[in-house]
């Protein structure tokens, strides 16, 4: 399994309803990609502007034909990039 974890810090309060319809479109496509097994996006109570992205593909390959689908390249790049500071946190998974 590929666990990519993404944290997104939007740059305009302005932005978080946007921000929050983009990247449930996303998760809803991406989640019907071949080898998701997990597509979650969590808004913080803690802080407005902070999501997470939690993200388990099957294979590298699954992670990386995500990378070209229409989640990514329709609404990902385009739409919620420009809108969001982006740090990604490729992880393995320490327990269970």
């Amino acid at each position: 399994m590929i666990y990519n974890n993404v944290m997104l810090k939007v740059k305009n309060v302005e932005d978080v309803e946007t921000v929050v319809e983009l990247l449930s479109e996303q998760a809803r496509l991406s989640s019907e990609e071949p080898g998701c097994a997990r597509f979650e996006v969590y808004h913080s109570q803690a802080d407005h502007l902070q999501f997470l992205l939690v993200e388990q593909w099957s294979t590298e390959g699954d992670l990386a034909r995500h990378k070209e689908a229409k989640a990514f390249t329709e609404l990902y790049l385009p739409k919620v990039i420009p809108l969001v500071e982006r740090v990604p946190h490729l992880s393995h998974l320490v327990w269970p």
